[in-house]
């Protein structure tokens, strides 16, 4: 395999995440300093089935390791879920002599390079999402820097919500998870801390929290509600409305996946983009980069989707305690 593969693809794909740009760097480098060509795919699969290529060299990549978001661009296709258009992906792969593929990002993009791996094109995945939500591994690029983004908003969002003694309900990102929230919630001492893995839609139980800690005195109180749950806004309307006590939602949105990425996002990322070169020069395909305890390994894509996630109930446990 490895006199075999000459040249190899990166692309990123779904949701963009502060440090893909360090994982593609590592990835270009990597592969160039063992010797192969590297094309970047703009735009992900989308880009693929558009020909958007681009030749890459070390300096392609330089100054980009600091930069949030992806260089290289990414998108949403529903062409590439069809047979249809993996098979049309594969043919294209072949006509510009691509041996293998690195695709950066989330759960979706995998069941992409799965599909381009039984069609015969080596391919490997590295988790970039910053949701978290990946159950293969402990740690994905993006979550770091867009929990610190997250954490940092909500400490100015407590100030000026004690200041004027109101109740704030502060929605975070994470799709359908709720690792963004716990961390933040845990981190930025709120009082209610509402995730998709264990809310029970008890809204009084929130009311009647807040009411009791207005009468031990409390100036405020921070809910910090998962984007799972959402409805913050009309959620607030009917707090304020149940409580006497001004309710403000505060929705961070995306400017949690933008700036410049952590140094754990940096040095992670990296490290994984140079194994995802290497593994492939071995001759893998069809594996998804992770860490587990505290190592970097690799898993089979259909393996990996079939794992389950859910909140260790002992954080859980800490997170009510505090």
């Amino acid at each position: 395999m490895a006199k075999e593969l000459q040249t190899i693809d990166v692309l990123t794909s779904g949701g963009d995440a502060p440090g893909m740009n360090a994982a593609i760097r590592a990835v270009v480098r990597t592969a160039i300093a063992r010797g192969l060509k590297v094309k970047g795919i703009r735009k992900g699969y989308m880009g693929l089935l558009n020909e958007e290529f681009i030749d890459m060299e070390v300096r392609s990549v330089s100054e980009i390791i600091q930069k949030g978001g992806t260089i290289l661009g990414t998108a949403r296709c529903n062409e590439f879920k069809t047979k249809e258009g993996q098979q049309k992906g594969a043919e294209i792969c072949r006509n510009h002599g691509i041996d293998g593929i690195v695709v950066i990002g989330g759960d979706g993009s995998y069941r992409g390079a799965q599909a381009l791996s039984r069609l015969g094109i080596n391919t490997i995945g590295l988790p970039g999402t910053i949701d978290l939500d990946i159950a293969c591994t402990d740690y994905t690029i993006g979550f770091d820097t867009a929990v610190n983004t997250a954490m940092q908003a909500i400490d100015k969002v407590k100030d000026t919500s004690s200041s004027h003694e109101r109740c704030s309900i502060i929605e975070v990102m994470g799709r359908n998870a709720g690792y963004i929230a716990l961390w933040c919630g845990v981190a930025n001492g709120a009082e209610d801390i509402l995730i998709p893995e264990k809310y029970d839609f008890n809204e009084q139980s929130i009311i009647n929290n807040i009411i009791a800690n207005r009468r031990r005195g409390k100036t405020h109180h921070i809910i910090i509600n998962a984007e799972g749950i959402g409805h913050s806004t009309s959620m607030a309307r009917r707090i304020e409305a149940a409580t006497g006590i001004e309710t403000r939602a505060t929705i961070l949105g995306h400017m949690q996946r933008g700036g410049n990425p952590t140094c754990k996002d940096r040095y992670y990322a990296s490290i994984m983009g140079a194994y995802a070169v290497d593994i492939l020069l071995k001759g893998k395909t069809n594996r998804v980069v992770g860490r587990q305890h505290g190592r970097f390994v690799d898993f089979d894509i259909e393996e990996a989707l079939n794992m389950h996630k859910d909140i260790n109930e002992y954080e859980w446990e800490v997170a009510h305690l505090l």
